[in-house]
């Protein structure tokens, strides 16, 4: 491999683990006016769907959505209004849906761009939310990661989605069922449940990743192989790309909170709170992982370290039984004339005898030592 080739891929590594798309479109960003709309990612769907859900307490009507006209009569409705896009590519979409619903061209433009770092914004009339939804590939070992952008105001909220995925269908089947809660309560609860859902998600995540570190313990301390080490590296990186996603949760949570905002209603706070305390004990898990992975490397290494004596310890001892049995033969191989003992009828079979008497000798004391 060249040189340039290796240092493109460590570059591309880099930016995966940071969460960053290393995409030629962000340069085409460099100069334009803030609100310029500009799709920032990979095309992950051929063509962008629009599904929508209007309830209230007593209705509920799901329509596919052909055109943004159809979400319109819907704006000012009393009952609640989720739209869900699946697709960013198409700006003319999102740029049509902006102007609809009076969406900032700020919250647009980040929209588009799927690098965006999680974060909560508030602006006049509508709230917007930016969450990482991660997926655990296991053939590659490493954590895929979608951008989800949340946008709520009086009576609405639009979730835009990369993939057309079923990470929010349990919340679809709520409220299909209009004996629960979220039958009955506003716009807010509504952005609680897609809330918790992609943290909830982040569990299943992380316990695929654990029930991999402890089969790899293990394993580790049975036969540890090279590729072993690659492993725990690809751990580790999906670790810090979990980190880098769920940190940022923390200060959205606590805005949330700490902060009066006229579209979440004082109720609602109690389930937001209870999302705190799932960031928390992702947290506590995840620095846990991490730990274990880098003990993880340090048993590999101790593994190797013990097999590599246990390896020079047989070759010492080898090399020690032999040394005396080198040095009676070293001295029967000199051509000395005068050496009484090469005319010795018996001289052959004593020596013989010795070499393999001492090399009993040894063997026993070492074993008397441990040592074997």
């Amino acid at each position: 491999m060249k040189i340039s080739d290796k240092f493109s891929k460590n570059l591309n590594e880099i930016a995966e683990i940071a969460g960053i798309r290393r995409i030629s479109k962000t340069s085409e960003k460099i100069g334009l006016p803030p609100g310029t709309l500009l799709h920032v990612g990979e095309q992950k769907v051929e063509k962008t769907i629009i599904r929508m859900i209007d309830y209230d307490q007593n209705e509920l009507r799901e329509i596919e959505v052909d055109t943004i006209d159809q979400c319109q009569q819907y704006k000012d409705s009393p009952t609640v209004t989720w739209i869900e896009v699946y697709g960013l590519h198409d700006i003319s979409i999102i740029e049509q849906l902006g102007k609809v619903f009076e969406i900032h061209p700020l919250v647009l433009e980040d929209i588009l761009n799927t690098g965006q770092r999680p974060k909560f914004e508030e602006y006049e009339n509508h709230l917007y939310i930016t969450l990482k939804n991660l997926l655990y590939d296991e053939e590659s070992e490493s954590i895929k990661s979608e951008q989800i952008s949340i946008v709520t105001g009086s009576g609405f909220v639009i979730s835009f989605h990369e993939i057309n995925s079923n990470l929010f269908e349990s919340v679809r089947n709520r409220i299909r069922n209009s004996k629960l809660r979220i039958r009955k309560r506003d716009v807010d609860y509504l952005v609680y449940a897609l809330f918790d859902t992609v943290v909830d998600h982040y569990f299943g995540v992380l316990e695929n990743l654990g029930e991999t570190l402890e089969e790899l313990d293990s394993i580790l301390l049975q036969k540890p192989r090279q590729e072993h080490l690659q492993t725990i590296s690809n751990l580790k990186k999906c670790f810090i790309v979990i980190r880098k996603s769920v940190w940022p949760l923390q200060e959205i949570i606590n805005n949330i909170l700490n902060e009066e905002y006229t579209l979440i209603n004082e109720s609602t706070l109690l389930y937001f709170r209870d999302i705190r305390d799932h960031i928390h004990q992702i947290i506590d898990a995840l620095e846990t992982y991490r730990e274990a992975a880098s003990n993880a490397v340090d048993a590999y290494l101790s593994v190797l370290s013990i097999k590599m004596n246990e390896i020079m310890k047989v070759l010492t001892i080898a090399a020690t039984i032999f040394m005396p049995l080198t040095f009676i033969v070293g001295i029967y191989g000199m051509n000395f004339k005068f050496m009484p003992e090469l005319e010795w009828r018996w001289g052959y079979f004593t020596i013989l005898g010795v070499i393999f008497g001492l090399m009993i000798l040894m063997v026993i004391y070492f074993r008397r030592k441990k040592w074997l």
